[in-house]
């Protein structure tokens, strides 16, 4: 019993050398090694599984993006922590979900705008959705929205970059790596100024800026503009579209962006563009897959986590299983437009709640506006729900969503088919992308009918073909060798053990545009081809004219003799 005991002590302890190769896990093993028995094997698997979080602690700087963006980064910085790592998490002292947390800590600087500010900001976006404006006018708001809130944001980013007090504590803190969301390039300008390897977390930024930062490719012939609304599959005319969109897109940009520039090169003190910010990542963690998106091309420090919120499940509460229990064989549909649509208009809440009165399901509505005096009984209105875990429940039959990253990936996740109405910004594209898979159906919540929604809905829970398709997805989605937050934990620490990953950078960073599209080869080489030409013509005008330029004048001086 004790030579087996041994035996397998060994291979433990071979298996624990050769996989983690660090020094202090040798020292651990060999010390483990003086104990005897079970106690030895014991001991030996702890040290095993508990070496390489001692061994690889280190302090990581948090900046992230107020909102969903925050909260996607939660079960990331929650698994760090676990590992052993420090975690320092930097935001405005007027932040509406960055909270004091068990796993990090919160450090907050003060900003020229109130937590009331941001929430307005919020609120408004909403709001501004269900008006039924021209498309002019709903330009020109757009325009104005996104002037004053990025004006306001940068305003908060110039505060902390000039808290001298902030700055030299979190330069005397020695953190290893930073992890940040480029949506607002406030990170990199500090991860700039403090020498820091960085690690992106995001779901996409405007305008594509991220295939600009990476010097990824993209052909407009089958890589869709943000906004376009298109896939994969264009026609002439929607090409033509696609083109147009991507080329005009970086005037919307500037206005975000380019104020971005000028305060890192005032506070870094050397010029610095906006590209050159967001090019010195290291890894850029991307919230997507290829089971929503479409094929495009990818970069070496690309890696993709889509659906990595989607196993940070919970059981229901005892109110939330009663609510399903009680909805018999026809089960529940999932309603939420997310956080930002705290109310909608009168006439649009009454229709969307006399269509659900018509389907046999309970529909478990998030809402938090006044409540529509036509309410079924079948409705029940609830100011929050746990979305994931009740998509997560065999009796949930459809989900009514506005499209966002988080929700098309617990859709996807679950098997759940979805009726979809885009709101804004990415939500148009996301919605096309499950449409055209054939996962849901996509209505215009302003030009939408009671009858439009029943309809659909109908659809979705009788059709099979919505079922079966997301069902695909959802098996391609989850066939993968590593989950998306193992994946994320490993390369924020691949970069920390690495001092980044230089071995991952193209080589086109550090080409001019003109090299980067080898127009000065071409030029080079049709300069030579236009002069061979010439010189080629050339030779050929003088043989002709040796040849028979002669010939032809002595056949004149001939004529002329006979005459």
């Amino acid at each position: 019993m004790q030579s087996n005991i041994n035996s397998v002590y060994r291979l433990i302890l071979a298996i624990c050398i050769s996989t983690r190769g660090q020094t202090s896990g040798r020292s651990k093993v060999t010390m483990a090694a003086e104990s005897r028995g079970g106690r030895q094997l014991v001991l030996g698997l702890l040290l095993c599984v508990l070496g390489p979080v001692v061994s690889h602690a280190g302090k990581i700087l948090l900046v992230p993006v107020d909102g969903s963006h925050w909260l996607s980064m939660l079960g990331t910085i929650q698994q760090l922590q676990q590992r052993g790592h420090e975690i320092v998490v930097l935001a405005p002292d007027a932040s509406m979900y960055i909270r004091e947390g068990a796993f990090y800590t919160l450090k907050t600087y003060p900003v020229p705008f109130q937590k009331e500010d941001v929430k307005e900001s919020f609120v408004s976006l909403g709001h501004n959705v269900f008006e039924n404006d021209s498309f002019l006018q709903r330009v020109i708001k757009t325009y104005k929205k996104i002037k004053k809130d990025s004006a306001m944001l940068l305003s908060g980013c110039s505060h902390l970059l000039h808290n001298k007090e902030l700055m030299a504590f979190l330069a005397e803190s020695s953190f290893d790596v930073m992890l940040t969301d480029p949506f607002l390039p406030c990170g990199p300008i500090v991860a700039q100024h403090l020498s820091l390897p960085t690690v992106f977390f995001l779901h996409a930024l405007p305008c594509s800026l991220e295939f600009e930062a990476t010097q990824c490719p993209k052909p407009f012939s089958y890589v869709p503009a943000p906004l376009s609304a298109n896939s994969d599959h264009m026609t002439f005319l929607q090409r033509v579209k696609n083109m147009l969109i991507g080329l005009t897109q970086n005037f919307l940009c500037n206005i975000v962006y380019s104020p971005y520039a000028t305060l890192a090169s005032e506070f870094l003190q050397r010029d610095v563009t906006v590209q050159d910010l967001l090019s010195s990542a290291s890894i850029w963690l991307f919230r997507r897959d290829f089971v929503k998106d479409y094929p495009r091309p990818i970069m070496p420090n690309m890696v993709f986590l889509g659906g990595i919120n989607c196993l940070l499940k919970n059981p229901l509460s005892q109110e939330f299983e009663a609510y399903i229990n009680a909805s018999g064989e026809h089960g529940v549909v999932i309603f939420s437009l997310g956080s930002m649509v705290s109310e909608i208009p009168e006439k649009k809440a009454m229709e969307i709640a006399d269509a659900l009165g018509k389907i046999p399901q309970t529909v478990l509505w998030r809402y938090t506006g006044t409540r529509p005096s036509n309410l079924a009984n079948n409705t029940i209105l609830v100011k929050w729900l746990p979305q994931n875990d009740l998509l997560g429940h065999p009796k949930t039959r459809a989900f009514i969503t506005h499209s966002g990253s988080h929700g098309i990936y617990e859709g996807i996740c679950n098997g759940v088919p979805m009726v979809m109405m885009p709101l804004f910004g990415d939500q148009m594209d996301n919605a096309k992308r499950m449409e055209t898979k054939g996962a849901g159906i996509t209505l215009n919540v302003l030009e939408m009918t009671s009858e439009d929604l029943e309809n659909a809905l109908k659809a979705v829970i009788n059709d099979k073909s919505y079922k079966e398709n997301i069902m695909r997805l959802s098996s391609l989605h989850k066939d993968r060798p590593v989950e998306p937050l193992d994946l994320a934990v490993f390369w924020v620490e691949f970069v920390m053990r690495h001092k980044g990953a230089p071995h991952l950078r193209p080589a086109a960073h550090d080409l001019t545009w003109y090299q980067y599209h080898s127009l000065d080869v071409i030029g080079f080489l049709l300069a030579i081809v236009l002069t061979v030409a010439f010189i080629a013509f050339k030779c050929c005008a003088y043989g002709y004219r040796k040849c028979f330029g002669k010939k032809g004048r002595v056949k004149k001086a001939h004529k002329s003799k006979t005459h």
